[in-house]
């Protein structure tokens, strides 16, 4: 268990580092709907670079169950910490099934999958049009559902930076200990 009272090294990496894969993640998929010039370069970051999100959000689980999060401030209200809580399992559920349903959806629509160097991703669905339909409605949505919870997650951060100051910021950006001592039950969630 962390008794540290902040992330190690690797967790605040991995966070950092998959947040700026996110955001840019989010972009590109504008950017693919958006733009006909750069869709064909977009698509061909996008692949790629959904795969590595989760190939990474799989290590973070991974480094999680080795490494549990700092608990939460013992002071902070149930409702926020069953809110934090939930909201954390939702970013990991959304980090895995985005990529996961983007492959099915190109699996479904029987288009090669490469990543990179004649390096392709075997189908994961069957060839069908239905699927890919449905499957594609379902990346979209996933989409607008990652924005959501990554606007409520840097609110959430902000709120802990600015308003309460009581250290869960900072035990995610420098790996400084909390102020506040923290709960027994309670775990902050890296998302």
């Amino acid at each position: 268990m962390n008794r540290h009272g902040h992330f190690d090294a690797l967790a605040r990496t991995l966070h950092w580092g998959m947040a700026v894969l996110i955001l840019a993640m989010l972009f590109i998929g504008v950017g693919m709907v958006a733009s006909l010039s750069l869709r064909p370069l977009l698509i061909d970051i996008h692949r790629p670079l959904g795969i590595a999100i989760l190939l990474l959000a799989l290590l973070r689980l991974f480094h999680r169950w080795h490494s549990p999060p700092p608990p939460l401030p013992a002071d902070l209200p149930a409702l926020q910490a069953l809110a934090a809580r939930a909201s954390h399992g939702l970013l990991y559920a959304v980090m895995l099934a985005m990529p996961l349903l983007g492959w099915a959806m190109l699996s479904a629509g029987g288009y090669p999958i490469p990543l990179f160097a004649g390096v392709h991703l075997p189908p994961i669905a069957p060839h069908d049009a239905a699927w890919y339909a449905l499957l594609r409605t379902a990346h979209g949505a996933f989409g607008y559902a990652l924005f959501a919870l990554v606007l409520a997650h840097l609110g959430a951060a902000l709120y802990h930076a600015w308003v309460r100051r009581d250290g869960v910021f900072a035990s995610m950006t420098r790996g400084g200990a909390q102020n506040i001592a923290p709960a027994a039950e309670d775990h902050a969630e890296d998302a």
